[in-house]
């Protein structure tokens, strides 16, 4: 698209929205109350983690832990004065309407996006406050994956999102999908140490070990934001994923998940699941005893025993959520599932491990999830020992495998978040 059928796709777009000749239950304004976030973000403290809220399924509306794009940028959360958006693929006008909305258009935003768009490329030239920068992949199969905003207010406040969706239409109707928002992230005083303003699980040093990764210059600003600001409040931590060949045991991918819990995680009994839910699947091998155990598995049962330390490699029992055609095309979008019959020839070992995806309670069944978690929990106890939120699906690009040297090789940039109830329980 050429910068003046842009221009005029943004400017019909905004001007529909203006004049009110948008069908509402498309973008599905008329489902939230202004004003209204912040209290909704208190009530779920202090998991801080919705599902987004699903066109078809009225239900889901009023649900206390359901959000839309829109309350993101609710007035009572703060006013944004600038933003970052990170993500693999976005659909910039239809992004652009809600900052309209929000009466954000004109203040800054950096866009940082995986899959190539013409739209973007040309964006800067039809709205001069919008920076899009495209991070390109030295390996054609890898890619930018991860989903992060970052919002910063007027009065020196930040906060950030996580989430597993992508900035496009498609993704925030009819597809289930989980995002995590922080509290409220304070500006530390002039005076405070370098050091100051840490969270227990290291989450802001962990943001700006990953963001410096990017090396894009336009981030420089938020990196000496974030080194000034206090997030003492966040309980989660964050899982990332960075291209490149590691040296173990290195900060990220499976090898991260697997230190945190090493700290943290009470010994469980080696028959509970590790539980994953992933929306597409990449090659895992001729047998669940290759990258599937040997890699991710090994390092997502890992916890404080020493005996388990010691023990050496086990097999890890788990489940693998996925929806199957007949869910696909019994959902409201009738949209096929990724995962192809050939793939699935070389890898049939994988049967015994899925299990069809259902979430009547949340009024989901039909909303295919564009989801990706992982978790382990005592289903006849109901107690969840932890719990991920992450842009990876199950793939050794997202996650890294061990190659022949012991180096952790990795593809794509990833983004997640870490819940340990425990440690909020105690």
């Amino acid at each position: 698209m050429n910068t003046e059928s842009l221009n005029e796709s943004i400017g019909g777009f905004l001007n529909d929205l203006t004049q009110d000749k948008l069908d509402l239950s498309e973008c599905m304004y008329d489902t939230v109350k202004p004003g209204a976030m912040a209290e909704k973000l208190k009530r779920a403290a202090p998991y801080n983690m919705f599902l987004t809220a699903i066109r078809d399924s009225k239900p889901t509306h009023d649900e206390p832990l359901t959000i839309t794009m829109q309350e993101i940028f609710d007035e009572s959360l703060g006013e944004i004065e600038t933003s970052v958006q990170i993500n693999f693929e976005i659909e910039i006008c239809w992004l652009l309407a809600f900052y309209h909305k929000a009466g954000i258009l004109d203040k800054p935003l950096l866009v940082l996006y995986g899959a190539a768009d013409p739209d973007l490329d040309e964006i800067n030239k039809v709205k001069s406050n919008v920076n899009a920068i495209r991070i390109k992949m030295p390996p054609e199969y890898a890619v930018s994956h991860s989903k992060i905003m970052l919002l910063g207010y007027a009065d020196g406040t930040m906060r950030i999102v996580i989430s597993t969706a992508n900035l496009t239409m498609f993704d925030w109707h009819n597809c289930t999908q989980s995002l995590w928002m922080s509290p409220l992230l304070p500006a530390l005083t002039e005076d405070a140490e370098p050091t100051a303003g840490e969270s227990p699980t290291g989450f802001k040093a962990d943001l700006l070990r990953y963001l410096v990764v990017y090396q894009v210059e336009q981030l420089e600003p938020w990196l000496e934001r974030i080194r000034k600001t206090d997030f003492s409040a966040i309980n989660v931590f964050l899982i990332t994923s960075v291209p490149g060949a590691h040296v173990q045991p290195a900060p990220w991918g499976c090898t991260a998940i697997g230190t945190v819990l090493e700290q943290h995680m009470v010994p469980i009994d080696d028959s509970i699941p590790i539980v994953c839910q992933s929306c597409s699947i990449g090659s895992l091998g001729f047998t669940p005893m290759g990258w599937v155990q040997r890699d991710l598995l090994r390092h997502m049962r890992r916890n404080r025993s020493q005996v388990n330390r010691l023990r050496g490699f086990i097999f890890m029992p788990f489940k693998m959520i996925h929806p199957s055609k007949r869910n696909a095309l019994a959902s409201y979008d009738g949209n096929i599932s990724p995962y192809k019959q050939e793939l699935h020839d070389r890898q049939s070992w994988l049967t015994a491990h899925l299990h069809q995806w259902k979430s009547d309670q949340r009024h989901r069944s039909q909303a295919m999830p564009h989801n990706k978690c992982y978790a382990r929990f005592n289903e006849q106890e109901q107690s969840l020992y932890w719990f991920l939120l992450t842009s990876a699906n199950i793939s050794k690009g997202a996650w890294g495998h061990t190659d022949r040297h012991s180096l952790l090789t990795i593809a794509n940039y990833e983004a997640g978040v870490l819940f340990l109830p425990n440690l909020w329980l105690v």
